[in-house]
């Protein structure tokens, strides 16, 4: 599995990365695993998955975070993963 994060301010991408998954977790699994070292390569707290999120996530194979699912105050307007390869 691939994943695109990026980080938008303004209409911007203002910062991207790309995680690959190769190993033999479950989806899920791939794309919490992704989100933590997304967090970790931008400097950001993880952020809280609202339902809104994971319908989005469901639908599209994209989810954007706002300021709704932070806790701290980001500098951005929103982080995106979207899913380019799937195993």
């Amino acid at each position: 599995m691939k994943i695109w994060g990026k980080i938008w301010k303004q209409n911007h991408v203002i910062a991207d990365n790309t995680i690959e998954d190769l190993s033999n977790d479950t989806r899920t699994h791939k794309v919490f695993n992704a989100l933590d070292e997304l967090c970790i390569r931008f400097d950001l707290s993880r952020p809280i998955w609202l339902e809104s999120n994971v319908q989005e996530f469901k639908r599209h194979k994209r989810v954007h975070f706002n300021q709704d699912s932070f806790i701290e105050q980001i500098e951005f307007d929103s982080f995106e993963m979207q899913v380019l390869e799937e195993d």
